[in-house]
């Protein structure tokens, strides 16, 4: 092994690890999603029923069984805590990172697989996602590995390539749902019309053989689900939380026709300025036949999304791949300073973070935000103030010397920023927004009392406090966690515990 070669392993294993396991122990359960997925999954050993999933005792439809079996496996292996429920997100990143790299070092070669997986690694949205105890990373690793596995047998006509696509394809319709279908159908559909190819697309979905692959990793699930729950498990996946989502904003996720822009510009930093120069580059990425279908990908996944009514900034994960692939082919020998100034503008917007809250906090209307934001700047440590300054020196430096290559340059700037949201930035959300919540429901496991939440919906409460915690009008006698401005509703309540807008509170007299 060249001496190079091992230098990339450590560089990526490096990049891996601050992505994907730094701190995911550390920070409690963002609610809504992570503290839903992980309250299911509790009450799956709570009910001792690992077929179904609920939340509160109520049927939770918003996504199939496999990731709650994942998060299961590892709660059973570490026991119930954060790293346990994100160790699942965390390794399924890793892969999804080692797929992009063996699939891409295949069709092109080793160095632009080296490459595509360092950027994707050492992005922030994926850094992000890779740490979150919710279904992306897994979903995103089978997407990711149904697609290339399905350019593979476009490409040679080996029919294991398509064996594998079903397979991947069968995994992730049981982690999400119909989206694991849809994006290769439709990708490789266009791609085989461009190409004058259709024909080969009819013949690869008649293949029986591929069918019954998915049919056996897919189906047996859904079917057992329908049998169990009839129709209200149909319309409660597929009708609500797939067909309705789409129609119609849920939950108010919603945004204009151009809200993926902006999500993928900060989405793939540091290399925002590569992704521009890549896509301008568009007459000749559609010449190639692999470039072409990757940029069919993404296309169609941010065109998809942006029709969609219900927005999430995740959801474009699942054409990322196919960017940073693209980046890494077209990055060429072309040394553009520049390239630098996405990352150092965002660490200068870190930097002004502060100031930034302190200034806007009288402007906010909202009586919960303001409470929760309370005096910000004691959140802001002199460390942080110290660690993004000299990280900032450090892209200074890149920019006037030529001593490194501009995407080694990118790869570390990469590394800084997760290492700096990581170890800065989501603690001090979490302390912010869900501290408050875990403490209150540490508190909580003193009281003989039932609890309920109020107004409120944090499934992480349920978690921490180590009991199902309905979401009802709090009785006489009863906890009640909620906003501290609806206490006011309560005729008469002796205040427990209070902390940045949340209170938990005894209700002596409710009405």
């Amino acid at each position: 092994m060249s001496k190079h070669h091992t230098g990339r392993i450590i560089l990526l294993t490096f990049a891996l690890f601050i992505s994907f396991f730094y701190q995911i122990h550390s920070v409690p359960l963002f609610d809504v999603d992570e503290g839903a997925f992980s309250q299911a999954t509790r009450e799956m050993f709570l009910r001792g029923d690992f077929l179904s999933t609920y939340l509160n005792h109520q049927p939770r439809h918003d996504k199939p069984i496999f990731i709650y079996w994942l998060q299961a496996a590892s709660v059973a292996s570490f026991g119930v805590n954060e790293f346990a429920f994100r160790f699942p997100s965390a390794l399924a990143a890793t892969l999804w990172v080692w797929i992009v790299f063996v699939l891409t070092r295949k069709i092109v070669n080793a160095p632009t697989a080296w490459l595509a997986a360092l950027f994707m690694a050492t992005s922030m949205e994926i850094a992000l996602i890779g740490k979150a105890a919710t279904a992306d990373a897994t979903l995103n690793l089978f997407i990711t590995a149904s697609m290339l596995n399905l350019y593979q047998f476009l490409h040679s006509r080996q029919r294991e390539y398509l064996y594998l696509t079903a397979l991947c394809m069968g995994f992730g319709f049981l982690t999400k749902g119909p989206v694991a279908v849809v994006i290769p159908a439709f990708v490789s559909l266009l791609h085989c019309i461009l190409a004058g190819q259709w024909r080969t697309w009819l013949k690869m979905v008649r293949n029986l053989t591929a069918w019954i692959l998915f049919a056996l990793i897919a189906l047996p699930w859904y079917l057992l689900q329908y049998w169990k729950q009839g129709d209200g498990f149909l319309q409660g996946f597929f009708l609500h939380h797939n067909v309705a989502r789409f129609q119609q904003a849920m939950e108010g996720h919603q945004g204009a026709w151009w809200y993926y822009v902006p999500v993928v510009l900060l989405g793939v930093l540091p290399y925002t300025g590569v992704l521009i120069y890549t896509l301008m580059q568009w007459k000749q990425l559609i010449k190639d036949d692999f470039s072409r279908y990757l940029l069919l990908w993404f296309s169609f996944v941010f065109i998809f999304f942006s029709l969609s009514a219900t927005k999430l900034p995740h959801y474009l994960i699942y054409g990322y791949p196919p960017l940073f692939i693209l980046m890494a082919i077209h990055i060429g020998t072309a040394h553009r300073k520049i390239w630098l100034l996405p990352p150092f503008l965002f660490l200068m917007l870190l930097l002004a973070l502060p100031a930034i809250l302190v200034i806007n906090l009288p402007k906010i209307q909202d009586v919960f935000i303001q409470a929760m934001l309370n005096n910000p700047l004691q959140y802001f440590s002199p460390l942080y103030y110290i660690i993004i300054v000299i990280s900032l020196l450090i892209i200074i430096y890149f920019a006037l010397t030529k001593k490194f290559a501009i995407y080694h340059q990118l790869i570390f700037s990469g590394i800084l920023t997760n290492l700096i949201l990581a170890g800065f930035i989501l603690p001090i959300i979490a302390t912010v927004q869900q501290q408050p919540i875990k403490q209150a429901a540490l508190i909580s496991q003193q009281f003989e009392e039932n609890a309920v939440m109020w107004k409120l919906h944090t499934p992480s409460f349920s978690v921490y406090r180590g009991r199902i915690t309905e979401r009802r009008e709090p009785l006489d006698g009863e906890l009640v966690l909620t906003k501290t401005h609806f206490l006011q509703e309560l005729k008469s309540y002796q205040v427990i515990y209070q902390q940045n807008g949340i209170t938990l509170a005894k209700v002596l007299i409710a009405k």
